[in-house]
């Protein structure tokens, strides 16, 4: 199932059912209990990302190509670090180019994202996938400057001011996603494709990363992990292509669909 949030005319949150023709049938139950489509329309006013994450764990230098345009060896354990859920912004609403804490090299990072489905501890890479809900495209927007420079060596002040995580537009359940590891997966830039590979390419796979997250550690259903970027990114762009007032960004990945987000500064 794609499963797709939203409000409705009254303004109230619910979960759909997307449709191959665009439109999507409201659902009943309950996202991580089981929800099942209904035969009634849904009345989609404005979507929203497909979940809301408990939590927002990031596996960095993921991608072999990637690693190597960064410069880095490829990590011999997946590296980790964390955003904070202030960064989820919906399909079609604004990333935020960060004013007050000022960014003038904001990057874009499309990711795969893997949604935890119930809680998790102690998996073992054989048997991850059976936690995972489903997928969903993924932007890991960074703020360079800060993530490398202004730091003091940690990633999550460049990784999470407001808006830099936008999720969606659907979330696709695993029964139709059986193998995330043989996805496409693409940057559009201004209607320009700037990244453009596959999950194959992945240095940890996603049940290699759902194993090594969980290790003597929970993951409670809504947990959001973002698998890395591949090659492509602005920041290795000769010259870098950092993100700008005006711009638009589509997260494109196979089965899944496109994530597409204005760019704006932020008001302050």
């Amino acid at each position: 199932m794609k499963i797709v949030r939203f409000t409705n005319n009254n303004g109230t949150i619910q979960y759909g059912a997307l449709q191959p023709d665009g439109t999507a049938l409201q659902c009943s139950g309950e996202l991580y209990s089981g929800l099942t489509a209904t035969t009634e329309p849904a009345q989609v006013a404005k979507l929203l990302a497909p979940f809301e994450p408990s939590q927002i764990l990031c596996i960095g230098l993921n991608y072999r190509h990637h690693a190597e345009e960064s410069g880095m060896k490829a990590p011999e354990r997946p590296v980790l670090f964390t955003k904070g859920i202030n960064t989820v912004q919906n399909p079609g609403d604004p990333i935020e180019i960060p004013v007050r804490a000022a960014s003038h090299e904001v990057d874009y990072e499309c990711e795969l994202a893997v949604v935890i489905g119930k809680p998790c501890k102690n998996v073992k890479a054989a048997d991850a996938l059976s936690y995972v809900l489903g997928y969903t495209c993924a932007n890991d927007v960074s703020a360079r400057d800060w993530q490398l420079k202004w730091g003091g060596g940690q990633w999550c002040k460049g990784k999470t001011f407001d808006t830099f995580s936008p999720l969606g537009p659907c979330l696709v359940t695993t029964d139709e996603i059986t193998d995330p590891q043989t996805l496409g997966i693409r940057t559009i830039l201004n209607g320009e494709t700037v990244q453009d590979w596959n999950t194959d390419d992945m240095i940890f796979s996603v049940a290699q990363i759902i194993e090594f997250l969980s290790a003597s550690n929970t993951l409670p259903p809504g947990t959001v992990i973002l698998t890395g970027t591949p090659h492509g990114v602005g920041m290795a762009s000769k010259p870098p292509r950092w993100l700008k007032e005006g711009d638009q960004v589509t997260i494109e990945i196979d089965r899944i669909g496109k994530l597409t987000n204005p760019v704006i500064l932020e008001t302050v």
